[in-house]
């Protein structure tokens, strides 16, 4: 029986899907909204709302769950400081998805996806280290 596997593959593998989500999730708590094709953002969803979730109830050991998932900690504690609060009292639906359209090269199906009350100078806004010219 296949009960409960009713995931989408993407044609990769496992490892290549989790790593790819953990990236793909850390781009989203950054920019609060990104650009990707419709599958990706579909499959996306679950796993940022099981993350905003775990950041809403707080704690070590669902900051360490947030960690282990995400992997990237600046993005983590943006999770925990800044974007589990502004949800304190939503039940879920956390994020929305909105279609864009078809890309250029290969026609596919393109998707915003975003957090539902975010916030619009968080886009582009590089929070990495600066790097100086050397001249």
């Amino acid at each position: 029986m296949r009960h409960a596997h009713g995931h989408r593959k993407l044609n990769r593998t496992h490892e290549h899907r989790e790593a790819m989500f953990a990236n793909m999730a850390a781009s989203l708590i950054k920019h609060e909204q990104i650009t990707t094709t419709l599958p990706k953002a579909k499959e996306l969803r679950p796993v940022v709302e099981r993350l905003v979730t775990l950041a809403k109830k707080g704690g070590l050991a669902n900051r360490r769950i947030v960690m282990s998932r995400m992997g990237d900690e600046t993005q983590a504690k943006k999770l925990f400081d800044v974007i589990a609060p502004r949800y304190k009292e939503r039940q879920g639906g956390y994020l929305r998805i909105m279609k864009a359209g078809f890309r250029y090269g290969d026609n596919a199906p393109v998707a915003v996806i975003e957090f539902v009350d975010r916030d619009v100078d968080a886009k582009g806004q590089d929070s990495g280290p600066v790097l100086e010219d050397a001249e």
